[in-house]
């Protein structure tokens, strides 16, 4: 009986780590160099993909764009309406979504083993359906390790208010 308790005290206390973040920085608030510095390298590179995603959607760079987008993506936009990979990607080649800017104001990032969360603010300038919107948005996206590469599954904003 003691040793089947250890057993599950043992089994717990490892579903209970492995849940924990896994670096000492993790949910470091990043908005300055001095705070970039002390993450971790994992939490670099998915702070990096993020960076290299917002600039592709602006430069409408789909190879990027398709690299860095998982295959079953879940994007929800801030007004609820949701877009898979493909009809996110084509959105932007049809110009229904057209991105001028995308300013980070915040960005905290969590890495726990082969996936990374990132809670975020910023400022997203753009057109929607020829309709010119400057949003200011709270978002939260999951990316995953696939092999060496860091791809985005889930998106999900918020309007703020003005």
């Amino acid at each position: 009986m003691k040793s089947l308790l250890t057993v599950c005290l043992l089994v717990t206390f490892q579903l209970v780590r492995a849940q924990a973040p896994t670096s000492p920085s993790a949910g470091a608030i990043v908005s300055t160099p001095e705070r970039m510095a002390s993450l971790s390298v994992d939490e670099k590179a998915v702070l990096a993909v993020e960076k290299q995603r917002f600039d592709a959607q602006i430069k409408k760079d789909y190879a990027v764009l398709d690299r860095v987008l998982a295959d079953d993506l879940i994007y929800t936009h801030s007004n609820a309406n949701t877009d898979n990979k493909q009809s996110y990607i084509q959105s932007i080649r049809e110009g229904k979504s057209k991105y001028d800017a995308i300013s980070i104001e915040e960005q905290k990032v969590r890495v726990y083993g082969n996936t990374a969360v990132i809670n975020g603010t910023c400022m997203i300038k753009a057109m929607n359906n020829g309709e010119t919107i400057n949003t200011h948005v709270k978002y939260t996206d999951v990316y995953v390790r696939n092999g060496s590469q860091w791809q985005m599954v889930a998106w999900q904003s918020i309007r703020l208010a003005k």
